[in-house]
């Protein structure tokens, strides 16, 4: 089995208690754990070790993720938002996956903890839709890829504003590589609901996927287009 280096992006200002990092126990011993930091933090010390260390860079989430991903010495990604649940059968779901399709984008289905605010349930629906039906998962289902293929699409686009971890499924899409949906599902924190409010929070999200799939969806056309007309050509 490929090791694995699982990448959790930390903002700053990002505070606990979060269950995902007393949770890294349940990993298997040879896969190694990539605290992706913007500054220093004295309060994940307690948690690093060996196989558990951070890895410094400047601001932003795609940036302090390539960082990481980098420095990793892992096969596969597995990127985490530090507000996932980890669980057992998560693990050995992706395991699984890796072992029947190892090329592939891997993701899991989605659903929210009950610390929101409005029908967060309909929102986990509609992404498990979207991602199933239209191959559009994002970064909370927990992407995981080969380190190999991540470094050949240049890893996540650091210069797009929002939405690092959608364009990144699209390249992925563009250069033939295929997503596969994991069996099992990955709860997150719906804390940001509450905060924001249901309704325009998920107007925002919607608004901002939709915008940036467009071209994005035109350039796949384009891809496939290109990979038919070499495969009709070839000798």
């Amino acid at each position: 089995m490929a090791k694995v280096s699982v990448i959790i992006p930390i903002g700053p200002g990002e505070s606990g208690p979060f269950a995902l990092l007393n949770a890294l126990v349940l990993l298997p011993p040879k896969w190694e754990v990539i605290f992706a930091l913007c500054e220093p933090r004295d309060d994940l010390a307690v948690y690093c070790n060996k196989r558990v260390y951070t890895v410094i860079s400047f601001q932003g989430r795609a940036l302090q993720m390539n960082t990481a991903a980098r420095a990793a010495q892992g096969e596969v990604l597995w990127f985490l938002h530090l507000d996932s649940i980890l669980t057992i059968d998560m693990i050995s779901a992706l395991q699984r996956g890796l072992k029947s399709a190892p090329a592939a984008l891997q993701y899991f289905r989605l659903a929210f903890d009950q610390d929101g605010a409005g029908p967060t349930r309909l929102n986990a629906w509609a992404a498990n839709l979207r991602s199933r039906r239209l191959g559009v998962p994002f970064g909370d289902q927990g992407l995981c890829l080969s380190a190999q293929h991540f470094h050949a699409l240049g890893g996540y686009p650091e210069h797009a504003p929002y939405g690092e971890d959608h364009l990144l499924v699209w390249h992925a899409r563009q250069r033939g590589i295929r997503l596969h949906e994991l069996d099992a599902t990955l709860c997150t924190s719906a804390r940001k609901y509450r905060a924001r409010g249901w309704f325009r929070l998920t107007a925002v999200y919607q608004w901002r996927w939709m915008s940036q799939a467009l071209p994005q969806y035109i350039r796949l056309l384009g891809c496939q287009w290109a990979r038919r007309r070499s495969v009709k050509s070839a000798p």
